[in-house]
Order: structure tokens, then sequence, then C-alpha cells
């Protein structure tokens, strides 16, 4: 029996490359995109139309996808930047509901099809999921919620040898890190003028910091090894690790107090220790 996945976000992205690699390995791809036009073309490829925050395009998930689901890559998501003192709350609002409250809504949904299959729930997380960035509360905040539900509900589907994975990326090479300088300037124009005259060092800083870090991301095709093993190993790990600096950010949380943490990240991030 030919094995079945669905990956949501596969517009672009890590979840284009992911879809395109596992119907390269031989299976059947569900491509779940806001637009059919956006879906990757190729055999073993099924465009799904699907806004994860849509709840009926959710429901309707039982009837496009087969009885039996071998994977779910929770992949959608969204950044939504900036100090969290001036973060728009609407904002963090649509941060938690896409990256958190919808990821959950389609696992929920396609649940029954995964315990038939005895299938793989992978969740795309983030090194930000274990570390926290400076002028990134809003989506540390949505990672490190993923990483605890995962490391839950791993524990709850067992009896039914569903398993539960988190890959968790660094800085890699796709339209996310490709267009961080405009999503800084979108997110510097939602802040009041009197916050970004207080934070402009603070944003300064990262803008040098992103030009930074553009220079040194990982290829794509790193997370959808990860991706592969996560729904094609007989014994996965609960997490995949990937990119070079995803494993520096993790060594120093594990060996520095978290003071010195702060300012090791203060300096990665070219923040002012005073103003």
């Amino acid at each position: 029996m030919v094995p079945s996945v669905l990956i949501t976000g596969a517009g672009r992205g890590i979840g284009r490359a992911a879809a395109l690699r596992m119907a390269a390995a031989g299976w059947d791809v569900y491509a779940g995109v806001r637009r059919a036009e956006d879906a990757p073309d190729g055999e073993r490829l099924t465009p799904v139309v699907l806004d994860i925050t849509d709840s009926d395009q959710v429901a309707a998930l039982g009837d496009a996808l087969p009885e039996r689901l071998d994977g779910l890559v929770n992949n959608a998501g969204i950044v939504v930047p900036g100090p969290v003192e001036a973060l728009p709350l609407d904002g963090l609002r649509r941060q938690l509901e896409v990256n958190v409250t919808a990821q959950v809504a389609v696992t929920q949904a396609l649940m029954p099809k995964l315990r038939a299959a005895q299938g793989r729930v992978v969740f795309i997380s983030s090194v930000s999921g274990r570390v926290a960035a400076p002028l990134m509360g809003a989506y540390n905040a949505s990672k490190f919620a993923v990483e605890g539900l995962a490391d839950a509900m791993r524990v709850e589907v067992r009896p039914w040898n569903v398993d539960v994975v988190l890959v968790e990326p660094g800085s890699i090479d796709t339209d996310l890190w490709r267009n961080a300088q405009e999503t800084a300037t979108e997110a510097e124009e939602a802040m009041a003028p009197e916050q970004r005259s207080l934070y402009a060092k603070h944003l300064a800083g990262m803008r040098k910091a992103v030009s930074r870090i553009q220079k040194q991301t990982a290829p794509v095709d790193k997370v959808t090894e990860a991706i592969e093993k996560a729904l094609t190993a007989d014994r996965p790990r609960s997490r995949y690790l990937v990119g070079p600096d995803a494993r520096v950010q993790v060594a120093l949380r594990a060996a520095l107090p978290t003071r010195a943490l702060d300012t090791a990240l203060t300096k990665m991030m070219g923040l002012p220790r005073k103003v």
C-alpha cells in the first residue's frame, strides 16, 4: 500500500520542498495550499485547498483525504516580529491562531485517519521553541506552545502506535529569511511612533543581524531530510534539530546560566545593553 501524507503550507518554502521530496520517495502527497494554483506539480501530488484557520476547510479534510493517513506534517505558519511591548494584540492573536490553535485543529480532524494507519504527526517547530530570541517574542511563544503540545500528545497517543515528532530548524534558506527585512519593516511600521523611537537601536541591531543570518542560512533540503526521517524511520527521534545555528543556540542554552545566555543573545542580535 502506498503511504500517504498531508503537508500543510505546501505552497512555498519548507512545505513545498517537503511535498516534492516525499512524492519523489513514492508517497501520495496531499499538498495543503491556500490557493490551488500554488500547489507543487508532479506525480503523486494532489492539491488540497486549505487555510488551516478556516474551520469549514478543516472540516472538509475528511472527504478530501483517504480513510487511512500515514502522515501529517503541520508546517503552515507565520512570523509576527517585534518587541513584546509594541506588539499589536491582533497580531499576537493571529500568530497564536495560525501557529498553535490551527495546528491542533488540523491534527484533531485527522487523528481517526492517522490512528487507522498507525501514522505519524510531524510538527515543524523551530529552535525558537527552545531558545527565545529578543524581538521574536510572539513567534517564540507559538513555537514553545507547539513543543509543549507535541510532547504531551506523544505520550497520549502512544497506545495506538501513533508517533509525534518535532522538527526544529534554525535559519533556513526559504522565503521567510529571504524576505526578513521586509517583514521587519512591516513590524516597525505597525509600531506607534514613540515605540519606534524607544526601540530604534533594537530595530537597527535586528536589521544588521538579519543581514548576517541571511548569508548563513542552511539549505532547505536539510529540513526535508529530517521530515522524511520523521515520517519513515522505524523508531523516529522525538526531535530533529536542523542547522548549525540551531545546534549552537541549544548548546548555549544548556551550558549558560539564563543571564549569561541573555547577554550572548544581546550580542548575537546586536542589541543595546543601555539606551
